[in-house]
């Protein structure tokens, strides 16, 4: 029970899409004892008890919609197995990073793209009781395509 409350209170990443890293910059592992700050990824305090044997898997982040996890360290972890979580460590940051830049690109265009049409429309952003006014289906369809596009190959480049 404590166990999973732990797990629920796993708050894991905070990330800002305004400050890119630079390509040289050193990534962190999160199970690392000892780790430099860094302002783009902060990781929680938090690790699982020294008895567990299993790496641990955190609630999605918000932005990501991605599952944090903190991996498991045994106490005679070779250099080898080291550096394979590190190498896994280093895979999940920069998956977080990409989708936490995508999301929130789609998430404004996709805001802008409802203002306009909107707006072309002659329309408010809310109706007369307060509510937020939406397009249908085959408007948006308009925006999804057109999104798609623009970032076919952004997500080419992420598949390869």
């Amino acid at each position: 029970m404590a166990a999973k409350a732990a797990v629920r209170g796993l708050a894991w990443r905070v990330f800002s899409p305004f400050t890119p890293r630079a390509a040289s910059s050193s990534r962190q592992c999160s199970s690392s004892q000892t780790t430099q700050q860094d302002n783009t990824l902060k990781r929680t305090k938090f690790r699982p008890p020294a008895s567990s044997t299993c790496d641990w898997i955190g609630p999605p982040n918000p932005l990501s919609n991605l599952r944090p996890i903190v991996y498991h360290v045994s106490e005679n972890e070779s250099e080898l197995e080291k550096r394979l979580r590190h190498l896994r460590q280093e895979t999940e940051d920069w998956n977080h990073n990409f989708w936490t830049k995508q999301n929130i690109t789609f998430r404004t265009e996709k805001y802008t793209f409802i203002i306009s049409q909107l707006k072309a429309k002659g329309l408010s952003v809310r109706d007369e009781q307060g509510r937020q006014q939406s397009l249908n289906s085959e408007e948006m369809a308009v925006f999804y395509k057109d999104f798609l596009d623009k970032n076919r190959t952004l997500h080419a480049n992420y598949n390869k």
